[in-house]
């Protein structure tokens, strides 16, 4: 009982961090950012990490472009090991 008033006052306000459990597995990102990501096949995994940031791990970071995602309106980007890249979606 505790865990679902906790979780609907985190929801309340934070609405784009907590999850909905309508099961639905929509995606963050827009079209034009998934294809300068390299394409849907490539984006392995997505999570929102603050109201600013977007974490995104790829197959294989190479087929990103970089000047498309400025381009499609993501102003920084931050390239870390392992294939994860975060996207600052808003300053």
């Amino acid at each position: 009982m505790l865990d679902k008033v906790l979780k609907a006052f985190w929801k309340a306000l934070t609405p784009d961090l907590v999850a909905d459990e309508t099961g639905q597995s929509a995606s963050i990102l827009d079209e034009a950012v998934t294809a300068a990501l390299g394409g849907a096949g490539n984006v392995k995994s997505e999570q929102r990490v603050a109201l600013t940031r977007i974490r995104v791990e790829l197959a294989d970071v190479s087929r990103m472009d970089p000047q498309a995602l400025r381009a499609a309106g993501i102003p920084g980007i931050l390239s870390l090991p392992g294939g994860l890249v975060h996207l600052v979606v808003g300053v």
